[in-house]
């Protein structure tokens, strides 16, 4: 939640802190096509928790946690009608501030008495430069500025990606969120390489009660084409799963087999695994 004591929401820049620059946040954004019109930017701060007792967000919050907490703003200090794209930026030495994502503002809730509620979505934009870029946020006493604004602010770095190390497939276990990040973010480039070369069984568990699905990619998917499917809608056209949250689910694989397995051995190590965990009359599958 961002509250309006945080910070002012003065928007004058200080001429200081624009540091001549050959690349803006505006030039960044020009190259997604959307208005500046349409673009907001807000910069976080890191606080436990604030004094209206609402959770704050700290260095190692999830992208869910931060999500909730940029679609809960107080009543008074934030814009009266906020556009429709918000770029989020984390703290970073000093002024500076770390692109975290761009969220599209699907619309507003009916306020409360303590605050209000958005509807937010991660949307695909600059997604390249995410956790990477760096700006000088140049309005220091503002948490928030129109796109118009932002858009002067230089962008100071852009560090290198980090790559996250595949940990092979014996102890590959992911949560919804981080498959989400695996089939996107750069830093598992790795991981994706590893998942499209090999198909296979794997396990879907419903951490809520328990419950298996057993599913396969079998010689005309991939396993990251199947799973890159989940990320997508949650339930990759299964039936069992759509009645399901499927930010609770954990995925694993069982079985790496080589693509050029015949179709009807990958079926048969299918059927092994569900009448071993039994995901027919106790799990998700339904046949």
């Amino acid at each position: 939640m961002t509250i309006a004591d945080e910070t002012s929401s003065a928007e004058t820049p200080d001429p200081k802190l624009l540091a001549v620059s050959t690349f803006t946040l505006g030039d960044a954004l020009a190259k997604t096509g959307i208005s500046l019109n349409e673009v907001m930017a807000i910069r976080h701060a890191y606080v436990k928790i604030h004094k209206d007792g609402y959770p704050g967000i700290h260095a190692d919050s999830t992208d869910r946690e931060i999500l909730t907490y940029t679609s809960t703003q107080s009543l008074n200090g934030f814009a009266k009608k906020p556009p429709r794209y918000w770029v989020i930026l984390l703290p970073a030495q000093g002024t500076r501030a770390r692109l975290w994502r761009i969220v599209e503002n699907r619309g507003e809730a009916p306020s409360s008495e303590q605050h209000r509620s958005f509807d937010l979505r991660l949307v695909d934009l600059l997604s390249d430069l995410t956790g990477r870029c760096v700006i000088q946020w140049g309005s220091p006493r503002a948490w928030w500025v129109h796109g118009t604004t932002a858009a002067k602010y230089p962008i100071l770095d852009v560090a290198d990606v980090e790559p996250e190390p595949f940990p092979g497939f014996d102890h590959l276990v992911v949560d919804h969120e981080r498959l989400q990040a695996v089939v996107r973010d750069p830093v598992y480039a790795a991981w994706r390489t590893a998942l499209s070369s090999v198909v296979g069984i794997y396990l879907i568990t419903d951490t809520s009660d328990g419950r298996h699905y057993v599913g396969k990619a079998d010689g005309h998917e991939t396993l990251l084409q199947r799973w890159s499917a989940y990320a997508t809608n949650g339930h990759g056209g299964n039936v069992g799963l759509k009645r399901r949250d499927a930010t609770k689910f954990r995925y694993s694989v069982l079985r790496v087999l080589d693509p050029s397995s015949a179709e009807a051995d990958i079926n048969a190590v299918e059927k092994h695994y569900k009448d071993a965990l039994d995901s027919r009359r106790h799990g998700l599958n339904e046949n």
